[in-house]
């Protein structure tokens, strides 16, 4: 059986102080001291408003370039495609400066498109069918 004594290393730090001896900056309201020079600035007349009116309802957000690249999108996709369809996606978003899911995107919009001006046409073409009477079916001739 192996030895586990020799892992344990002993305790270096000692005891911990007991409460009474323990730092109280625990139970300190969290308040910073004023900078002197601020206090000034402050109470010169030539200070600066720290909030206009114009600027009152404008909130402030740090932008970096992570913020710059939010897109919203949170759930992951992952399909298996082909050489030739990866190659043309990364092709067509790198020429037009766009992300792999923005060109998704602009295809499924496009064939969504398709798809109801399709469905138009048919529609259209079935009234055509019909001569515009609503209820007729299309169908002629006795039953």
């Amino acid at each position: 059986m192996a030895d586990l004594s020799k892992l344990k290393r002993p305790n270096s730090l000692g005891a911990p102080p007991p409460l009474e001896e323990a730092s109280r900056n625990v139970k300190a309201p969290e308040i910073a001291p004023i900078v002197p020079a601020f206090q000034a600035a402050l109470s010169s007349s030539e200070a600066l408003p720290l909030q206009t009116p114009e600027t009152a309802n404008l909130v402030y957000s740090r932008l970096d370039g992570r913020s710059l690249r939010k897109s919203g999108r949170t759930l992951q996709l992952a399909t298996r495609v082909s050489a030739e369809f990866d190659n043309k996606l990364r092709h067509i978003a790198q020429r037009d400066g766009l992300k792999l899911v923005e060109v998704l995107e602009l295809g499924l919009n496009a064939y969504e498109a398709i798809r109801e001006r399709r469905a138009g046409e048919l529609s259209g073409q079935s009234r055509a069918m019909d001569g515009g009477i609503p209820g007729n079916s299309g169908i002629s001739g006795n039953v």
